[in-house]
């Protein structure tokens, strides 16, 4: 999965439904998800959050390729 641009406020919630539609309808091995480039807004990172809280309920690792190594250094503390 990819998000192509940063999200807000109403975006987030948007972003975050399909993301759980997705794990809940498919039932993947693993989610990859793209982020853009740059530092997370804080909607992004709620919605990236949010996708692992997903993600973890159903026993899936989630891995984010694009990520800074602040932004990967943000979700790691966060997640763990």
């Amino acid at each position: 999965m990819a998000l192509h641009g940063q999200l807000n406020v109403t975006s987030r919630t948007t972003a975050a439904v399909e993301i759980e539609a997705l794990v809940r309808d498919r039932h993947p091995h693993r989610v990859t998800l793209q982020i853009p480039t740059g530092e997370p807004t804080p909607a992004t990172f709620s919605a990236l959050l949010r996708a692992h809280r997903t993600c973890k309920s159903h026993g899936i690792p989630l891995k984010l390729t694009g990520a800074t190594p602040t932004a990967r250094h943000l979700f790691v503390v966060n997640t763990t």
